[in-house]
């Protein structure tokens, strides 16, 4: 397609437009139910257009990349894993109240057991320097009155494809918080009927959020393997608001002695 630069004309006709569905948004508070209808239409089929633009521009004009996968891997890493939350925009950014089981794009789910939601969820645009993730997530928590709150990554097959004893898996986090608060990580493997777990708690005073998971310490069969799935688990998390900027999990086998 040829490039085509924005005119003087279309810049007044966009004042012209501007103008007009200035009117038509005074217009909707008292307008007749046939002329508010007729103006939601033109609204909408106009918002998509909008809309496609707005997207283009935030693809091509914002960093990082959206749908990137550079991340930092350790040396000797054969798999590694950043969820659809961080990689590409969702079809629905936020929720407020958010209720006991909320998916978070593929893979990912918010658990709680608040009686009263007081939680408020966002997906946000990284566009710092040293970001690397093209979004990050915001959790708002104002009271809080359940026993836990907890983000579950689902990981995908390939993270169990092969697992074995020798392997460490990988948690790394960038991660910005209001006031201080306690995160674990725990890994879920399940095995047949049973599930190992090993819990971490995230290191938030030191310059790399890392945890390690070192499978050597498990009792899982190396044969029966079947699904893995990581919590992040917050301790409370009342009246604060945590960013995760990224999240990121890696998969190397140990070196040998």
């Amino acid at each position: 397609m040829a490039k085509r630069r924005i005119s003087l004309v279309d810049r007044l006709l966009f004042r012209r437009g501007l103008k007009r569905w200035t009117s038509y948004g005074e217009l909707a508070i008292e307008t007749d139910l046939a002329t508010l209808s007729r103006l939601t239409h033109w609204a909408r089929a106009l918002r998509r257009h909008l809309d496609r633009v707005i997207h283009a521009a935030e693809f091509r004009m914002a960093l990082p990349l959206i749908g990137s996968s550079a991340m930092r891997k350790p040396l000797g890493t054969d798999w590694s894993w950043r969820p659809e939350l961080w990689r590409g925009p969702l079809a629905l950014p936020g929720m407020a109240s958010v209720p006991a089981r909320a998916p978070v794009g593929e893979g990912t789910t918010i658990f709680h057991d608040c009686r009263r939601s007081e939680l408020t969820i966002r997906q946000i645009r990284n566009t710092r320097e040293s970001d690397i993730a093209p979004f990050g997530f915001r959790m708002d928590v104002f009271r809080f009155d359940g026993s836990f709150l907890s983000l579950v990554l689902d990981l995908p097959e390939e993270a169990a494809r092969g697992l074995k004893l020798r392997h460490m898996i990988r948690l790394d986090v960038i991660v910005e918080m209001e006031k201080p608060l306690e995160i674990f990580a725990r890994l879920n493997i399940k095995h047949g009927p049973n599930v190992e777990q090993i819990v971490r708690e995230l290191p938030l005073a030191e310059e790399e959020v890392m945890v390690e998971f070192d499978l050597a310490y498990s009792k899982i069969n190396e044969k029966r393997v079947e699904k893995l799935w990581v919590d992040l688990i917050f301790e409370g998390p009342e009246m604060n608001q945590v960013i995760l900027r990224d999240v990121t999990l890696s998969r190397r086998p140990r070196a040998e002695l």
